[in-house]
């Protein structure tokens, strides 16, 4: 985007392109850059669990973004907030509060607020005039209905405000979410269509599409074993998802293009496992392969596409944290506090 007479042709999608680390292949990023943030979560214990997670049942109001059907009456009054310092000194945070509605019912509200920290501002020479703080905000409302005793139903309505200087857009965006779940096997199986919308005001004559997607979750846990295993698959709109390789850095060769069936097939999973030995403490690792094959740079670490986080309730609080290197010069640290209300008058 065009920002003449305000900024020096500054490209909005550059710059949440370089914020937000979407993937960028040899046919152009894999989806637009605008409105990425969706994917990012407000749960420390899923973003431990690689990012995106939509079949572990948690106790923790904050999970419930990345599947309302994961919301429940089992969330009676509880409040949540959470907090993440991201890659360039951007700094996320929110808040969400659930209850139940009726005995087969929940609804929530939340806001999440996406800061990407003071940016210059110059003239079209380069001379710099000040200052400005791009920023992202989405509104939501939620809803849970008990289909049956194991299969529940959920919708999240989103209002999505986003605002760079003097430019401003609008979009409103839909999650459509479904969840089983057997008690009795551990098994939660979940489907979700998520980020159905688009724009309602624009930022110029460009239209930012929102990053549509459909996601299927599988979690099981093993007999007495305290460890439950999640597969979750998502950007499942397209199959083709190529990438660049650039090996170690040290190679005059020419960027290889990888888009093989193997490549493709692991850069629409992501793997987790959750060590739960009580309801009161859990300890998650998670592996995102096309986070670490997006940071196929010389300067990737070997931690990358690796998350884990931590998550204990204390009393009345559930605290969770978690961290993350996507890349090998920028650390991602989660922290969450939730409470049921209730408990606490």
């Amino acid at each position: 985007m065009d920002i003449s007479g305000y900024t020096h042709k500054i490209n909005r999608q550059i710059i949440l392109a370089a914020l937000l680390i979407p993937a960028f292949t040899a046919e152009g990023a894999d989806s637009s850059p605008a409105y990425n943030y969706l994917n990012i979560p407000s749960s420390a214990h899923t973003y431990g669990l690689g990012g995106v997670n939509i079949s572990t049942v948690d106790d923790d109001i904050n999970a419930v973004d990345q599947n309302p059907a994961l919301l429940g009456p089992e969330f009676e009054s509880q409040i949540g907030i959470n907090y993440m310092r991201y890659i360039a000194g951007s700094n996320f945070a929110g808040a969400r509060f659930g209850t139940a509605a009726g005995e087969h019912g929940a609804w929530s509200v939340g806001i999440q607020y996406y800061g990407y920290g003071e940016m210059d501002r110059t003239d079209i020479s380069g001379n710099i005039t000040g200052s400005f703080s791009p920023k992202d905000v989405a509104f939501s409302g939620m809803y849970s209905h008990d289909i049956t005793d194991r299969l529940r139903g959920g919708i999240n309505l989103k209002f999505l405000y986003n605002a760079y200087g003097d430019y401003s857009a609008m979009a409103i965006a839909t999650d459509l979410g479904l969840n089983y779940y057997d008690p009795e096997s551990d098994l939660s199986l979940s489907a979700v269509i998520a980020n159905l919308g688009g724009q309602v005001k624009r930022f110029d004559s460009h239209y930012d599409r929102l990053p549509i997607d459909v996601r299927l979750g599988w979690t099981k846990s093993f007999g007495t074993f305290p460890v439950r295993f999640s597969i979750t698959a998502w950007n499942l709109t397209k199959w083709h998802l190529p990438y660049y390789e650039t090996g170690d850095g040290t190679s005059t060769d020419k960027l290889k293009i990888k888009d093989s069936f193997g490549s493709n097939l692991f850069r629409h999973l992501i793997f987790a496992a959750d060590f739960v030995p009580s309801d009161k403490f859990h300890i998650g690792i998670g592996y995102n392969y096309k986070t670490r094959t997006d940071m196929s740079t010389y300067s990737r670490s070997f931690l990358s596409g690796f998350s884990v986080g931590a998550g204990i309730r204390v009393s009345s609080f559930g605290i969770g944290v978690a961290l993350s290197q996507p890349h090998s010069g920028a650390t991602t640290f989660m922290f969450n506090l939730s409470t049921n209300l209730s408990e606490l008058l």
